[in-house]
Formats: C-alpha cells, sequence, structure tokens
C-alpha cells in the first residue's frame, strides 16, 4: 500500500508536469534534445498520443486512479472488485509501457528521461500490486495500534 502511494503520487508530479509542458508555454521542458536522449522528439512524436489524447493526460488518469486505489480505506475494503480493478490497473499500466519502451527504442529511436521514470515508476506499482510489496507492513502497523 505504503509503495503504491508512494509511487503513484510521484507519477502524478510527473504526468502533471508533462501535461504543463504539453498545453503551456509558461513550463519549459528540462531534458536533453540531442543524440538518444531527446524528450522533445518523443513527446512530439505520432506516438505520444492515443486517440488524440496526450500520453501525459492519460498518464495522470493513472496515478490518480491507481493512488485512489492505494488509500488504505480501497486497499483494505472487503468489496469484491477493488482489489481485482486495482490489478486491471496495474496490468494495463505495465503493458501500456511495453508499448511505450518499443516506440521509444523502435520506431522514435530516442529515449525521454522522464518517459522512463514514469516506466519505472508504473513498474513498482505493478510489482507492488501484483506480490503485495509494502502490504504487510502496512498491515503490521495498523493492527499493532490495539495492542
Amino acid at each position: 500500500m505504503l509503495v503504491t502511494l508512494g509511487a503513484s503520487i510521484a507519477g502524478i508530479g510527473i504526468a502533471v508536469y508533462l501535461t504543463l509542458v504539453e498545453y503551456t508555454t509558461a513550463v519549459p521542458l528540462s531534458c536533453p534534445d540531442t543524440g538518444p536522449i531527446n524528450c522533445s522528439a518523443v513527446l512530439t512524436s505520432p506516438e505520444s498520443r492515443i486517440l488524440g489524447i496526450p500520453v501525459a493526460v492519460l498518464g495522470l488518469v493513472y496515478f490518480v486512479a491507481m493512488l485512489v486505489s492505494a488509500l488504505p480505506v480501497f486497499w483494505r475494503s472487503r468489496i469484491p472488485l477493488v482489489a481485482p480493478a486495482r490489478l486491471a490497473l496495474a496490468v494495463g499500466g505495465i503493458g501500456f509501457v511495453c508499448y511505450f519502451v518499443y516506440a521509444e527504442l523502435y520506431e522514435i529511436g530516442k529515449i525521454c528521461v522522464w518517459c522512463t521514470g514514469v516506466h519505472i515508476l508504473t513498474f513498482v506499482i505493478f510489482v507492488a500490486v501484483v506480490t503485495g510489496w509494502g502490504e504487510a507492513t502496512s498491515f503490521a502497523r495498523a493492527d499493532s495500534v490495539g495492542d
């Protein structure tokens, strides 16, 4: 739970930044723009949009959804659909990461460091959700409060 919360918050930060870069000129893109690391080339490529929606916006939606699903009230929920929905989000997220890494390496030929950060955070969330990583310590603290 705590790992997923932390990674989701960090992901929201990056996604907000990239969304602001997408929609405003007030926030400049801070990343090398020459050589194999070229955020501008990646973020302006056709692969940076899905059905006309910037991937940064989709990332923001994903990380907000993961944040909500990792809140203690939902993580511990006994509602039957909560855990499968969180797992579906995590699997969907890692599926998109696989596609975007492929696109960066083989279609665009450039790497975006901000995107790589999002990919790593999404992988951390995936591992945390699938394995329950971080869950034992958060439950142990909650259970020991009444002792």
